[in-house]
């Protein structure tokens, strides 16, 4: 393992910048998923230009070596723990007590982490369907299906969504047992469930589903689709688990709905035709959306009955709205573009600063008369190889009252921990990251998640599985006493009365 300090490069600069960069204007999410899709990994051909100033970076210490580790000196790698019988691409991450719980696009995978420098496996569930978004609360743990499927069981084959008998959308298991994790729900949700979100009651669990990309021929995927399905799923008898409404968050007439209508009109910008995700602040009663061609800030007080307290665009430098994370105030919210879809290498001095980045707004004003107003944009200045995928992606805050700072997923930009309590200048504070996995083709892989929980980062790596990172800085240190009984990332907790009430 070698350690160094942060690198400033620019590789990629004699790379036909305009081949690139129109490639990654046009390109649009094909199906219904821009993340990578199911085959656990996704190769692409580089130009021998891109092959030789890849190996010369390693050569001179630019960039790591192939699946080389490297980090800076406030970060240690306490343990990795390879895929084992689920090969497909991993995605999400959630936590409850001492177990975190992996999605897999074949599954997912349990682990005990009480011992965070040995993490066990304690159940792996075979259970396909991309993209296999997770979340867990109490008893019932729940994973969203994104690909067309010939039935709602843990057996099915893919089936094209042209055929009206195809399922795509939300399963629901019973942990109760969590060696033996039991199927026992699954409700069918409108061009599926790429990702979702829990609103959780002490009854019942209401599930945010967020899914796009329709299209006249799929039955059960028809245009306009400018909303999100809303599950309820009572506690104690989840079997009676059901759709209870599809809200439209962007009213508008005509067979597009009235969401940002993307290229021509916007080059570059994907149309809004559903929401990516959703991070909601129960304590709060706010929630925040990143919706392909807008981001969204609205009132969930009628969990039924969301209502938008404000829409904004960035038509210069987002191209996909992707994920959303607030601050502990809530008088901040950082969204990522997810440029490229999370399969292209976009951290690179020809994409800059500002493109594949996060951009921090901060909340102006009080109820419903709040704003969303834009501060800065922040992305890793580790300048990657044109054969790693590199773009902002998952992440979650690390709770330290007073401040305001995050742990970020980059795919194979590796993960940052950055600081945004001034909004208008964030900056990075420690990083963790791989070499590339070929120096010869473009790759898909690198952190999926990156979540701090009760005193350590975990990451999901899409190809090199479990990672458990230990962080020791002042800045941070004093969310090592901050204690989680569970965490669902895109359901913020209140971190500090949680905690004081313990």
């Amino acid at each position: 393992m070698r350690t160094v300090r942060a690198r400033r490069r620019r590789l990629g600069v004699a790379t036909a910048a305009a081949g690139l960069l129109a490639t990654l204007l046009t390109a649009g999410p094909a199906a219904a998923t821009p993340d990578p899709g199911d085959a656990p990994t996704v190769s692409g051909s580089v130009s021998a230009h891109q092959k030789a100033e890849a190996t010369a970076a390693i050569r001179s210490g630019e960039i790591p070596g192939v699946d080389e580790v490297v980090h800076s000196p406030n970060i240690t790698h306490l343990a990795n723990i390879p895929k084992d019988v689920l090969p497909g691409t991993n995605s999400d991450l959630a936590f409850q007590g001492r177990y975190a719980f992996a999605g897999n696009y074949d599954g997912f995978r349990i682990f005990d982490i009480r011992n965070p420098a040995k993490p066990r496996t304690v159940a792996q569930v075979l259970c396909p369907g991309s993209q296999n978004d997770i979340s867990v609360s109490g008893d019932l743990l729940f994973l969203s299906t994104d690909s067309s499927r010939s039935d709602d069981s843990c057996s099915s084959t893919t089936q094209p969504a042209t055929e009206k008998n195809s399922w795509e959308g939300v399963k629901v298991f019973d942990i109760s047992d969590i060696r033996n994790p039991r199927y026992v729900a699954a409700v069918e949700t409108a061009c599926g469930s790429h990702t979702h979100t829990l609103v959780p009651e002490r009854r019942n669990v209401y599930v945010y589903v967020s899914s796009y990309a329709p299209n006249a021929a799929f039955p059960d995927c028809q245009p306009p689709h400018d909303g999100i399905s809303v599950i309820k799923v009572p506690r104690k008898a989840p079997q009676k688990a059901k759709l209870v409404g599809f809200p439209v968050l962007f009213p508008g007439e005509g067979p597009d709905g009235g969401g940002n209508p993307g290229a021509p009109t916007n080059p570059g910008v994907t149309k809004t035709t559903g929401c990516h995700d959703l991070t909601v602040l129960p304590g709060k009663d706010l929630a925040a959306g990143a919706c392909m061609g807008d981001g969204i800030l609205f009132s969930i007080a009628d969990p039924e009955r969301p209502k938008v307290i404000d829409r904004v665009q960035d038509n210069v430098n987002f191209a996909f709205w992707h994920s959303a994370t607030f601050n502990q105030k809530a008088d901040k919210v950082v969204f990522t573009d997810e440029l490229g879809g999370g399969g292209a290498p976009t951290c690179n001095a020809e994409v800059g600063p500002n493109r594949g980045a996060d951009g921090i707004y901060d909340i102006k004003g009080r109820g419903d008369k709040r704003k969303l107003v834009f501060r800065s944009y922040f992305k890793i200045d580790r300048h990657q190889a044109d054969t790693e995928n590199c773009v902002a992606h998952n992440g979650s805050l690390i709770p330290v009252k007073g401040k305001d700072l995050m742990v970020q997923a980059w795919y194979q930009g590796g993960i940052s921990v950055w600081d945004f309590t001034d909004s208008r200048k964030p900056k990075e504070i420690a990083y963790f990251e791989r070499g590339p996995l070929s120096t010869t083709q473009l790759v898909t892989g690198g952190s999926w998640s990156a979540y701090y929980y009760n005193g350590h980062i975990y990451s999901n790596d899409m190809a090199k599985g479990f990672d458990v990172l230990k962080l020791d800085d002042r800045r941070t240190d004093p969310a090592k006493r901050v204690r989680m009984d569970e965490l669902n990332v895109q359901t913020q907790p209140d971190y500090f009365e949680d905690f004081d009430r313990d």
